[in-house]
């Protein structure tokens, strides 16, 4: 017999190794063994999806079975040889970079949505921090993610025939899960703490493999722990300001840790939001102690080797915490980093801020890292002005923020049918290193096959959805026999079948297509070009206009004019998604601009030869041409306005109608769309390769950490010696910028050149210390300013500190479009992002 000592039941060993095959969340993109599943235990395969739960259910002698079947066993065999062999090739980082200065990358995130066998998320950000796990094991990125296990989770979903919706909590067994609790070379179970006021938290470690990549957990249920404190990590994003600041303490200072614990050196730390930002006080304490550097001078020293990505449109969408309470569980962990609890709390706060203001997470994050970013380019933008107050009278276009577009794990989301032919034409390792050459390959497909691949993701979905809608009636206690509409004859599979899922919340607008329900209703009902909708989506358990949207699409899908074109999906989740993407002809979208920070839903139908239809907001704002797809709005914002909702409504019904519907049902003597297969493979030659993950990570990894990797090394040679001659550098700046100032500005010009002299008073700094610019705003939206480094000329006779600055300019502008400005310079300092002092002439 085979004793694995993270599994509870015992495997006879010629089984040993399914272990290991269940163990490695690899099967959530990879399907060869799904075949193993399905013959150890069918029925309970095709309930759970989860190989885990499968070989901790299956009866002992079912087991014993098996081990004697010589066919299961060389399907066994196969498969761990063709998973060996898988890892054993030289990934995409260490052909590229494997010789440079990225040793590993420490990813912290709230929620992960790897699969649905271990339910660690809510929504958009967790799939997204799932997928980017995923495409670091498939490019062989050294990435460690850290996270917390929750005992409930997010809620699961129900809704009742009157279309309430229900919550409920079901508890995530780790005996079920694909989990294993950390061990250290003793076999001890691998613990942190950390100080909480009065009391010390334990915090127990867990390991989930992640194919090449490791993801660590953390959770509070430690029988060490008070009742209260256990249940720290017992629900995502519940529970009151003061649970939600216990566990992004837990996460952040506990998460780096447990790397420390680990003997893990990571150069680039990465903040998959501000809830973690916790972590990059810690790592600057630990570098600190580290260096006998002081606490200023190691994060200072320790931030350049910090990316943090934000998700978040709006501003009063950042995590906040009242000062009261932010003071009372930070005051003695800012002492024991030697840090003043005044400074600390700064870190959090806008200069002016009043003192009851609430400590902003987000700001701490951008106050510790050395590069931020948005998730698209809109949102870059749209961050650039969310954060211009931390920067003030810096210009909008210069505030350090810049961004890598999401993309999404392909892998995961393509159908068994996608796979089959993206493998045709593009190869079986076409996602494991660049994607320069997919739309050439993917040319070669003829509209017949593009048309019957679409058709037959289209019927899958239609199965699964009655499959589906069987379970949901039995959850709502519904015998057989009740359907209004017999099963077999929900949803037509040669119909226009559309649809969306999503969270659903006024800024996403789930009910625009409602708007006008007698017009929707006749788009439903033609005789000749009929079109179907299927929907899924959860509302936060507080939102009650969330769930009164989709009570509202419940009880429309019920008209009996309408019935079984109407189908709304319950409990959301990775598998409905999965097959919504896989199958919907159009995939539709209608945020209110610009709130959603880049959306991936749509992403994932690129794969599968679904279109989309979405608001030019978000991914779209950058994907969409008219050979793609259809966009909604018109590119600017409009707030909350009722009638720009109404304008926006029937524009959505008109494309529907002039464009979507008739190029749909447009044939030719084959009976196949022509015009709606060329935007299928205009969609899928350029779209997928661009909104994939693998083109996200390599961003990520070629513009953002390779940079901060080197910037981190540079810093720490000397035991942080940069990060002392910059804190001097800054406080320097901080005393003697007031009494900066220019003194009059001459310039002279002829036909073809501006000559610009300025006198500047540099009070007790050193020229080198400051830089003297001509500034010009950008001429169009899409073009950098243009700052132009005036030179020294010469020294003021009679003054201290009194130079003459000046520079010559081809004369293509007018004067009047020029600024000089005097802002820091330190020839290894981020400026403004770490010292924003700027001085404009008047």
């Amino acid at each position: 017999m085979f004793i694995n000592r993270y599994m509870l039941r015992v495997l006879p060993q010629p089984l040993a190794g399914l272990a290991e095959l269940a163990i490695d969340t690899r099967w959530s993109w990879n399907h060869a063994c799904d075949v193993l599943w399905k013959t150890i235990d069918s029925v309970l395969w095709e309930a759970t999806g989860n190989p885990w739960f499968v070989l901790e259910s299956v009866g002992q002698d079912r087991l014993l079975e098996l081990a004697e079947d010589d066919a299961f066993l060389h399907q066994l065999a196969n498969q761990l040889a063709r998973r060996n062999k898988a890892m054993a090739l030289e990934p995409w980082f260490a052909r590229e970079h494997g010789n440079g200065n990225l040793r590993a990358i420490a990813y912290f995130s709230m929620e992960f949505g790897l699969t649905e066998a271990l339910p660690l998320y809510s929504g958009g950000l967790g799939i997204l921090a799932g997928d980017y796990l995923k495409t670091a094991s498939d490019l062989g990125l050294p990435v460690y993610g850290v996270g917390l296990l929750y005992q409930q989770g997010y809620f699961r979903q129900a809704i009742d025939a009157s279309g309430k919706q229900l919550d409920f909590y079901p508890y995530n067994d780790p005996a079920i899960m694909p989990i294993m609790p950390l061990r250290d070379k003793n076999d001890n179970w691998v613990k942190v703490e950390i100080e909480l006021p009065g009391r010390t938290l334990s915090l127990r470690a867990w390991e989930v493999v992640v194919g090449r990549v490791r993801l660590y957990l953390l959770d509070s249920n430690d029988l060490l722990n008070t009742p209260s404190d256990r249940g720290i990590t017992e629900k995502l994003y519940g529970g009151s300001h003061e649970v939600r600041l216990q566990q992004e303490m837990a996460l952040g200072i506990g998460g780096w840790r447990l790397l420390k614990t680990l003997g893990i050196t990571c150069d680039v730390c990465h903040l998959n939001e501000g809830h973690a930002a916790f972590a990059v006080l810690e790592r600057a304490a630990a570098f600190a102690a580290d260096n006998n550097l002081s606490f200023q001078e190691a994060l200072t020293c320790t931030r350049s080797g910090n990316v943090f990505t934000t998700h978040t449109p709006v501003d009063a969408a950042f995590d906040r915490f009242p000062v009261d309470l932010f003071f009372h569980y930070s005051r003695n962990y800012a002492e024991t980093i030697g840090l003043d609890a005044k400074n600390l709390l700064e870190l959090g706060k806008i200069e002016g801020d009043r003192e009851s203001a609430p400590f902003n997470m987000a700001y701490l994050a951008l106050k510790g890292c050395g590069i931020i970013n948005g998730v698209s380019r809109l949102h870059g933008q749209v961050s650039r002005k969310i954060f211009q107050p931390l920067f003030p009278r810096w210009p909008e276009h210069q505030i350090p923020v810049t961004h890598v577009t999401n993309g999404v794990h392909m892998p995961s989301w393509d159908s068994a049918i996608a796979d089959e032919l993206w493998t045709d034409t593009c190869g079986k390792g076409r996602w494991q290193g660049a994607l320069e050459t997919m739309e050439e390959e993917i040319g070669g497909l003829t509209d017949q096959r593009l048309w019957t691949f679409r058709s037959k993701n289209r019927q899958a979905l239609i199965d699964f959805v009655r499959h589906r809608i069987r379970r949901q009636h039995k959850s709502m206690g519904l015998g057989e026999g009740t359907e209004k509409v017999p099963l077999e004859a929900l949803l037509d599979p040669n119909a226009l079948t559309m649809g969306f899922a999503r969270r659903f919340t006024s800024y996403k607008r789930p009910n625009l297509l409602l708007h006008d329900p007698e017009r929707l209703v006749s788009l439903l009902t033609h005789p000749e070009r009929p079109i179907q909708l299927i929907l899924s989506g959860k509302a936060h358990p507080r939102d009650a206009e969330g769930k009164e949207m989709i009570r509202a699409w419940v009880r429309f899908a019920q008209r009996p004019d309408i019935l079984g074109k109407v189908i709304f999906l319950h409990d959301y989740d990775i598998e409905v998604a999965g097959k919504m993407v896989q199958g919907m002809d159009l995939w539709i979208n209608t945020p209110r601009r610009p709130w959603e920070a880049s959306g991936t839903s749509g992403m994932k139908v690129l794969v599968n030869g679904g279109l989309n239809l979405s608001e030019l907001d978000g991914w779209w704002a950058e994907a969409w041409c008219p050979e793609v797809g259809w966009a909604l709005g018109d590119g600017r914002e409009h707030d909350h306005d009722p009638a720009w909702d109404a304008a926006e409504a029937d524009q959505l019904y008109t494309l529907l109608e002039e464009e979507v519907i008739p190029t749909f049902y447009a044939r030719d003597e084959h009976g196949i769309p022509n015009l709606w297969v060329a935007k299928m493979w205009a969609s899928m030659a350029r779209l997928t390769p661009r909104f994939s993950s693998n083109r996200m990570v390599r961003e990520y990894t070629e513009k953002l950490y390779l940079p901060s990797a080197e910037a981190y090394h540079g810093r720490r040679r000397n035991s942080g010696q940069a990060g002392n001659d910059i804190v001097e550098w800054q406080q320097q700046i901080a005393a003697h910028w007031p009494y900066l100032h220019f003194g009059h500005l001459r310039v002279e010009s002829d036909e073809s050149m501006h000559h610009f002299h300025v006198p500047v008073y540099l009070d007790d700094l050193e020229p080198d210390m400051l830089q003297v610019e001509l500034y010009a705003d950008p001429k169009n939206a899409d073009q950098r300013p243009e700052c132009i480094v005036m030179q020294l000329k010469e020294r003021l006779p009679g003054t201290v500190n009194g130079f003459i600055y000046g520079t010559t300019l081809p004369a293509r502008r007018p004067v009047s479009d020029y600024t000089p400005r005097i802002i820091p310079w330190h020839s290894s300092a981020l400026v403004p992002l770490e010292e924003c002092h700027i001085l404009w002439y008047a």
